[in-house]
C-alpha cells in the first residue's frame, strides 16, 4: 500500500503547476508519510450541487490547482457536449487563499477549450456573479468561494445560463466529464485569450439594487455593518450610499478582506462569537440594527437590540419580516422556501393570497420556482429581487431589512413589534437547530441509520404522526437524504449538511397566541419543547 501510495504522489507532482502545493507534497513523500497521503489521495473530492468544497493543501481530496483545473476542463466538455461551442463562461471570485489563482485557471481552461471567459475584475460578492451571468448572456458562471468554511478551506460553485446554481442531472454529467480527463497534459490552458471585465457589471448590478426598495421609503435606520473578513464591505456601502442611508457604522477589525479571518473560529455569522466585535460596536453607537454578510457576502445576518442588549435574529425571523414587509408594499408573485425553513412563510403567503412552495434544500432549488418574487431559507439566506439574481444576496436583503427598520421607525416601532405582531396573527412559529459537528463522517450515517431503523415515536411528548424518509422523494420533493417528522404543533427534519461535516437537525413549534399580552407564557412554552425536542432527538439519533 505505502509504494502505491507514494506512486500516485510521485505522479500527482509530475503534473502540478502550483510551486506551492508540489512543495507540500514533495515533503510528505520523502517523509514517506503514509498516514497523510492516504488522506490526500484515498479518493477525489466530489463534485455535486453544491461543486467543490474542501480544505485547501495537495492531492485529489484537496483544493488545488490541479483540481480546478480538472474540474475546468469537465465543465467545458459538459458546455460543448450541451452544444455551447464558443458560449461564455463568467468567473467571480472572493478574497480566500488562491480564489485568484483557481478564477485564473478556470478562464485559461475556458479560453483553451474554445470558449469565451471573462473574469470579474476583483474580489466581489457571489451575487454579483449570479447578476452577471443573466446581465451578459453567459452560458455558465463559475464562483470560487468557499463561503462562510473555515480559512483553509476553498470552493468551487457552478451556475448555468439561468444564473441558478446547477442541479441534478448536470451535476452528475460534468462530474463525468471531470473523471474523463486522463491528464492535466492534455488540457489546454494559453496565458491570455480572456477578458477581465471593467466596473460596469458592478454598476449594472448596483443600479438593480436601487429598485429593490419603494421609491417613497423612508431611509431613516442607522446600521452596524460587519464583512466578516470578507468581500462585501465596498459593494454595501456604495448600495447603501446610492440608497440614501445613513452611512453604516463599520466594525473595523472585520471590514476589509482576510483570508486568514483572524477574529471568528469559523467566518459565519450564525456561529457563536462570530458576532462579539459587532455587538460590541453597536453598545458603543446604539444603531437600529446590526446588519452582517458571511465573507462572500451572499447571506445576511440581522441583529437587533432586545431587553437592553443585542441579539441576533433568526434566519426564519428575518424571512418573515421581508415577507411581510413586500406583502405590505403589494407584490405579486410566488413566495418559495426550503423545507428546513419556518412553515410561518406559508400563512403569510396564504393571508395574502400569493402562491407559497417548499422545495429541498439550497437555493439551487428555491431558484427554480415559477414566477418566484421572493425565496429565503433559514441559514440566513434570502433572494428578493429574483429577475436580477437568482441567488441569494446578502446586499439587497441588507437594502431591503434596513427600508422596514426605517419604515418601522417612522412609526416608533421596530422589527421586534412586527415579530410580535406576526405572532399573535398566525401563532408564534419558533424554531431552533441541532448542529453536529463531525470529525469522522460515519458519525452522521450511522445516526441517520439509526433514525431510520428506530424512528421516534414521541418528542417533547407529542407524539410523531407522520415519518417520511426524504430518501424516497414525496409527491412535490425529488429524493433527499433526510429525515422529517410531523408532530402536534411541532416539525423536525433532519439531514446531512451538503457543504459542512455537520447533522443538521432543524427544529419548529408553533404555539398559538390570543393577544399580546398572551406571548410571555407563548414563549417559554415553546422554550420548553425546543428544549425538550433536541433532548429527545439526540437520545435517538445517539449523537
Amino acid at each position: 500500500m505505502q509504494d502505491d501510495l507514494l506512486a500516485q504522489a510521485q505522479a500527482w507532482l509530475t503534473e502540478d503547476p502550483d510551486p506551492e502545493t508540489r512543495a507540500e507534497l514533495a515533503r510528505l513523500i520523502d517523509a514517506k508519510d503514509v498516514t497523510e497521503l492516504a488522506a490526500r489521495f484515498g479518493g477525489t473530492l466530489q463534485f455535486g450541487t453544491a461543486g467543490l468544497r474542501g480544505e485547501l493543501g495537495a492531492g485529489p481530496m484537496r483544493m488545488n490547482r490541479s483540481v480546478v483545473i480538472r474540474a475546468a476542463a469537465g465543465l467545458a466538455a459538459y458546455l460543448k457536449k450541451q452544444g455551447h461551442h464558443d458560449g461564455l463562461v463568467v468567473i467571480g471570485y472572493d478574497a480566500r487563499h488562491k480564489s485568484a489563482d483557481f478564477a485564473r485557471d478556470t478562464a485559461a481552461v475556458m479560453t483553451g477549450a474554445g470558449l469565451r471567459a471573462a473574469v470579474l475584475p476583483r474580489p466581489l460578492p457571489t451575487p454579483v456573479l449570479a447578476f452577471a451571468i443573466r446581465h451578459l448572456g453567459a452560458v455558465a458562471g463559475v464562483e470560487v468561494t468557499a463561503s462562510h468554511n473555515p480559512p483553509r478551506d476553498n470552493g468551487y460553485k457552478v451556475y448555468l445560463g439561468d444564473g441558478s446554481q446547477i442541479v441534478p442531472p448536470a451535476d452528475a454529467e460534468i462530474a463525468d466529464e471531470i473523471a474523463a480527463v486522463p491528464s492535466l497534459t492534455v488540457v489546454r490552458r494559453p496565458t491570455e485569450g480572456w477578458e477581465t471585465l471593467d466596473d460596469s457589471v458592478l454598476q449594472a448590478y448596483l443600479a438593480r439594487t436601487d429598485a429593490v426598495l419603494a421609491e417613497d421609503s423612508p431611509r431613516t435606520a442607522r446600521t452596524v455593518y460587519t464583512a466578516m473578513h470578507g468581500v462585501g464591505k465596498d459593494v454595501l456601502l456604495t448600495a447603501f450610499d446610492r440608497a440614501g442611508f445613513p452611512v453604516p457604522v463599520l466594525v473595523a477589525e472585520q471590514a476589509d478582506p482576510d483570508p486568514d479571518f483572524p477574529t471568528v473560529a469559523f467566518p459565519n455569522p450564525e456561529e457563536p462569537g462570530a458576532m462579539d466585535l459587532a455587538f460590541a460596536e453597536a453598545r458603543a453607537s446604539d444603531p437600529d440594527l446590526v446588519i452582517a454578510n458571511d465573507p462572500d457576502a451572499d447571506r445576511c445576518a440581522v441583529a437587533v437590540k432586545d431587553a437592553g442588549d443585542w441579539r441576533m435574529l433568526r434566519g426564519d425571523e428575518v424571512g418573515a419580516l421581508l415577507a411581510a414587509h413586500l406583502v405590505n408594499r403589494g407584490v405579486r408573485g410566488t413566495f418559495a422556501e426550503s423545507i428546513v425553513s419556518s412553515s410561518l412563510l406559508g400563512r403569510i403567503a396564504a393571508q395574502a393570497g400569493l402562491p407559497h412552495e417548499e422545495t429541498l434544500t439550497g437555493f439551487k432549488w428555491i431558484a427554480r420556482v415559477d414566477d418566484l418574487r421572493f425565496g429565503y431559507e433559514e441559514a440566513l439566506g434570502y433572494c428578493v429581487d429574483p429577475d436580477g439574481v437568482r441567488d441569494k444576496d446578502g446586499i439587497t436583503a441588507a437594502l431591503l431589512i434596513t427600508e422596514l427598520a426605517s419604515v418601522l421607525k417612522a412609526d416608533d416601532r421596530t422589527l421586534l413589534d412586527l415579530l410580535d405582531d406576526l405572532a399573535v396573527e398566525h401563532g408564534l412559529h419558533a424554531t431552533d437547530q441541532l448542529s453536529v459537528r463531525v470529525q469522522d463522517l460515519s458519525v452522521i450515517a450511522d445516526a441517520m441509520r439509526r433514525l431510520r431503523e428506530q424512528p421516534p415515536t414521541h418528542l417533547a411528548g407529542l407524539p410523531v404522526t407522520n415519518a417520511e424518509d426524504l430518501a424516497r422523494g414525496t409527491d412535490r420533493l425529488p429524493p433527499t437524504d433526510g429525515l422529517r417528522y410531523t408532530l402536534d404543533g411541532a416539525r423536525v427534519i433532519v439531514r446531512p449538511s451538503g457543504t459542512e461535516p455537520k447533522l443538521k437537525c432543524y427544529l419548529e413549534v408553533v404555539v398559538p397566541v390570543a393577544a399580546h399580552a398572551d406571548l410571555p407564557a407563548a414563549r417559554a412554552r415553546a422554550t420548553e419543547l425546543l428544549a425538550a425536542i433536541k433532548r429527545d432527538l439526540s437520545e435517538a439519533a445517539g449523537i
